[in-house]
């Protein structure tokens, strides 16, 4: 006879049944409860953890949830420059900040399902991967998703968050992370890909905020939905060269 899911397990399972995802928490027979923990149970690179860092926001003490690869530091820095307006800053979340925001004890903090809003932010680094593995409420529950499906699912913004990224590499993934978004969405209408750098590369031709050709941007405005989609696409390979 099959055990009962523990009740963060049951609540995340619940959450990811209902929104049609395919891949259901499992229960590892070892503790998921660190990144590499995980890894090394799944067999699977560190960086497919997708780890869940809460953080309290003073002085209205918003939880903010952020989920990077496993092999990644949050830039503290960063992270406040996107959540915190002038006279707030973050704090680390003690235990019992972590439960009561989430529902889910330090170990097993799911990136969906929290018991309470969340302020959340989903690092680019996941999506150097074809597939990573969240914590599903319990330091031996996880889940599978593309990057993108756990975009979707966790209604997170997407920025770059994670130590030591250079410039370049930034954009670039933005960019891969914003293209594999919108090739998982069905909504027809794609957002326009200029980040924050217009600067034409005299070497490559594109542009190095956005990796346009000159053509594709002046066209943009004008081109139909599927077009669009389709520069996104070319703006996905040149990212990933």
């Amino acid at each position: 006879m099959s055990l009962a899911l523990p009740d963060g397990v049951q609540r995340v399972a619940a959450f990811l049944a209902e929104r049609g995802h395919a891949h259901a928490p499992r229960l590892l027979s070892d503790s998921a409860r660190t990144a590499q923990e995980a890894a090394d149970t799944l067999g699977v690179a560190l960086g497919q953890i997708a780890k869940s860092i809460l953080f309290k926001r003073l002085p209205d003490e918003a939880a903010v949830l952020v989920v990077t690869s496993g092999d990644q530091r949050v830039d503290e820095k960063k992270l406040s420059a996107l959540v915190c307006q002038p006279g707030q800053k973050l704090a680390r979340a003690d235990a019992d900040f972590v439960k009561s925001r989430t529902g889910f004890s330090i170990g097993g903090v799911s990136p969906v399902a929290q018991a309470t809003p969340v302020v959340q932010v989903l690092d680019a680094s996941l999506f150097r991967f074809q597939e990573v593995w969240a914590a599903a409420g319990h330091p031996h529950g996880v889940f599978a998703a593309t990057p993108a499906q756990l975009a979707r699912l966790t209604g997170a913004r997407i920025e770059d968050v994670a130590q030591g990224v250079l410039p370049e590499q930034r954009t670039r993934a933005l960019l891969l992370a914003h293209a594999a978004v919108l090739a998982d969405s069905e909504d027809a209408q794609a957002p326009s890909p200029c980040i924050s750098v217009c600067r034409m590369n005299a070497d490559t031709g594109f542009c190095e905020g956005c990796l346009r050709t000159i053509s594709e941007i002046t066209a943009w405005s004008r081109s139909p939905p599927e077009a669009k989609r389709e520069v996104w696409a070319a703006i996905a390979q040149r990212a990933a060269a």
